[in-house]
């Protein structure tokens, strides 16, 4: 009844949902989905890179939002869209572990880098004077490493205290990836240490920059009330109100997923949550920020203008 750890060469991934009249819509669906992040993302990411003019610390960091944005939606939608197509997903163990890795790595590294972007519009709206010293290139850079050690640290950890897990003979992941929760189902040891494990990383990597972003945008709205002007006031708001909407939407589904206990939230509504933030977030981050914002417009009507002027 029990295998050893090692000797468990494959997982096979349950998916979305097992009713077959579903598959080939929902196929479509994520497939439009992911083409939209890829060309929302990578379009960003260019548009950025071949405009001088948002080349600043605030758009350096939406262009590492943007990257790794693509990233964690290919770590996860290509495997996905398998299992809507094909009688079993099955995945390697060590194919397992590594999506688990990266899927951690990026999703921390996100959370880190909305902190780092919220640290930015404090600087920028509550102490402009000495905004490009203190965010100087030397500091843009020391701020991203530590995003990325953040990120490596926390996929670490997870992925560490997973694969010490013994698992049993049943390796039916009930997911559409190897998420930690699920994968936590399948072992036949106490996985009490193993979520803890998973309570502190997430705490730190979801409560270290929620605090960060809490404290920056209270200190941010104690600045602007304090401008008189409607116009300054509004200016002000615009500069941030793009970055609240990921904030929420990011954190939000993501706190919903991990920061309960399994007994308290569902696997089947884990995965509607999950869903929510590894696949559509991504999709409509490009969007809330080319939508909402002048310095993007601008500098795609620069791009196109070339174009079209070529």
């Amino acid at each position: 009844m029990v295998a050893e750890n090692s000797s468990l060469t494959e997982f096979i991934l349950a998916g979305l949902t097992d009713q077959p009249g579903l598959q080939i819509p929902l196929y479509f669906l994520f497939l439009g989905f992911y083409m939209v992040t890829m060309v929302g993302n990578l379009g960003l990411v260019t548009l950025i890179g071949l405009n001088s003019h948002l080349h600043t610390p605030m758009y350096f960091f939406l262009f590492n939002l943007s990257l790794i944005d693509f990233c964690y939606s290919t770590t996860i939608i290509p495997k996905m869209l398998k299992s809507f197509v094909s009688k079993q997903n099955i995945i390697l163990h060590a194919g397992c572990m590594t999506q688990l890795f990266f899927f951690c790595f990026f999703v921390i590294s996100e959370s880190f880098v909305l902190s780092a972007m919220a640290y930015d519009r404090y600087v920028a709206i509550c102490k402009p004077l000495v905004y490009m010293v203190t965010m100087s290139p030397e500091v843009c850079l020391l701020l991203l490493l530590s995003v990325y050690v953040m990120g490596f640290s926390g996929a670490m950890a997870h992925t560490g205290s997973i694969a010490s897990l013994t698992f049993c003979a049943n390796n039916v992941v009930n997911h559409f990836m190897c998420d930690i929760l699920p994968l936590l189902e399948l072992s036949c040891n106490s996985t009490y240490v193993n979520e803890l494990v998973v309570f502190v990383v997430v705490s730190i990597g979801i409560g270290m920059p929620i605090v960060t972003i809490f404290i920056s945008y209270a200190l941010i709205v104690s600045t602007i009330l304090n401008i008189h002007s409607t116009e300054g006031r509004s200016k002000a708001f615009s500069t941030c109100g793009s970055h609240i909407i990921v904030v929420s939407l990011f954190y939000g589904s993501a706190a919903f997923m991990y920061l309960k206990p399994p007994s308290i939230l569902p696997l089947e509504q884990g995965k509607v949550s999950s869903l929510f933030y590894t696949i559509v977030v991504p999709m409509l981050n490009p969007l809330i920020y080319s939508l909402r914002n002048n310095d993007v417009k601008i500098g795609l009507r620069k791009i196109l203008g070339r174009k079209i002027f070529s």
